[in-house]
Formats: structure tokens, sequence, C-alpha cells
């Protein structure tokens, strides 16, 4: 087996649980998770992390910028802010047009882009007080959504004819696109929630060279050698190799998520202690 990378096209309907276990079973090996999830409504870019020492690497990929594209209806809105919730026609206030090209690009322009305060979803898997948002929601206990604080930094119109709008966003971790298609609803008074869902980048990985987790074979895993280069890094001596695989300081200074090679492998991820440098995880 080989410890890396897997990127999965996670078609609409299944979670991203349900396609760690496809694979789990598809290559077999049961050191699989993945760097970031999909709602079951939504399809495409999932990465998995294969092998015990793929797992160990993960935490450094969790904030990689995501792209994807949306597909947003006006006119109507979702207690949970895509189809799967009840639709419901919204009250438009007379006089209120639909929107057009120019109002969305001007609307997205001036309160989308950048850093910006957002509310996620009910409807989603925040922990509040220690317990997931949708559960409480479920149950009909009312849930009070903090915002938080995301960035996108592009969002883009691909394609419109009222009441269909299609977007190509790119943003950071913890963005809701369901709240983006909400609150541009609201803001255009008009209303509207998320119909569909693709994502098509996580960081450098880009869902056209994905494979369906039924297809997927130990020859598709991107080695773990190959997804390290781009960190830090720090080529060791056979003496610091020894030091640092009996956990040993060696000398010196690192950046943040140095990965530490001996004859071209990776064999741990470093950081500073005391006066030196020690391994935080060994590969």
């Amino acid at each position: 087996m080989r410890h890396g990378f897997l990127l999965i096209d996670k078609p609409e309907g299944p979670t991203s649980h349900d396609i760690v276990s496809a694979v789990r079973k598809q290559l077999p090996e049961k050191k699989v998770g993945h760097i970031g999830t999909l709602d079951p409504a939504a399809s495409g870019l999932l990465v998995l992390g294969v092998g015990a020492k793929a797992l160990k690497v993960l935490e450094l990929f969790m904030g990689l910028e995501k792209s994807y594209e949306a597909s947003i209806t006006f006119g109507e809105v979702s207690v949970t802010y895509d189809r799967e919730g009840p639709i419901e026609q919204f009250p438009r206030k007379p006089g209120v047009l639909d929107p057009t090209d120019h109002a969305i690009q001007e609307e997205i322009r001036n309160s989308f882009i950048g850093k910006i305060d957002q509310v996620p979803p009910a409807a989603s898997a925040v922990n509040i007080g220690g317990e997931r948002a949708y559960r409480k929601m479920r149950q009909g206990r009312q849930v009070h959504m903090p915002s938080r604080t995301v960035e996108i930094s592009a969002c883009t119109i691909t394609s419109y004819t009222y009441p269909n709008l299609c977007l190509d966003v790119t943003c950071g971790s913890g963005t809701y696109i369901r709240s983006l298609a909400h609150d541009l609803g609201q803001a255009l008074r008009v209303g509207a929630y998320l119909a569909a869902l693709r994502r098509t980048r996580v960081g450098e990985f880009l869902v056209e060279d994905a494979v369906a987790a039924d297809k997927a074979k130990w020859t598709d895993v991107l080695p773990l050698k190959d997804v390290l280069k781009p960190l830090p890094s720090r080529e060791l001596t056979n003496a610091e190799f020894d030091d640092i695989s009996h956990g040993r300081l060696i000398e010196g200074r690192c950046n943040q998520n140095t990965v530490a090679w001996h004859n071209g492998l990776p064999v741990a991820l470093l950081e500073e202690k005391d006066s030196g440098i020690k391994p935080r995880k060994v590969l």
C-alpha cells in the first residue's frame, strides 16, 4: 500500500462519511479520513487521506482555499437555505423587480467579497453548546447561530436567467455557500436558496483529477512525498535523522509545518522546542 491523498468526485446523495466508508472497502484500507466535508446534497471534490501516515498530516491541509460552482434559485426560500428543506414562496413586496445582472454584480461586489460576517444555516454541523445545530433544529428546539468571519476572494456570475443564477465562488475554509445564496436573496429583496453545489477545487487539488469512490485503486493515491512537497522542508543529515527518529532535539530553527526529509522521503513534522527542533509527529 502507499500512504497519501486520494481525490474523490462525490455524487449528490451520500454523506462524506459514506464516501470514506466506501473507499475503506474498495481499496481496502481502514485508515481513511478527509480534509473537508461536503453536504449530502453537494457533489464534487472530496480529498481523502489514505494510510496512517497520511492521517497524521491531514491537519496541515484543513484550511485550504476552495472553489465551487453554485446554482441559486431566486423567488423562493428554504429553512435549510438549500433544496433539502421545505421551500416556500418569498413574500416579495410590491414594486420589487427581478434583479438584473448589473444589480447582482453590484451587490456581490459591495457586500460579499473579502472578509464578511456570515451566519451559518441552523441546519448545519456547527457545534452549539456541545451539540450539533442540525440536531437541535430537527428536535424543534430554538437554535441561535452566532455569526462568523469568513473570506470570499472571488464570486462571479457564469450564467443568469431569472430565477436561475450560477456563480463561481472561491472562498476560505468555513464559508457556507448556502448562507451566501440566502443572504444574496435577502439583499436583493427577492429571496433565494441554494439549488445545487459542486466543489471544483481544494487548494491545488482539482476535481478533474478525481475518481469515483467505487472505481478507486491504489494507483490513484497521490504519494505522501508528492503531497508534502509544497510545504516548508528541512533535509536531515544521517545524525539528525537518528536523533529525530528517537525523539531527540536537533539544532536550528524551523517554520510552522516544516517537514523533515531524509533520503527523499518525509520522516517527520517538526516544531521548535526550547533551543532546538523536535519532531511533533514522526511519519
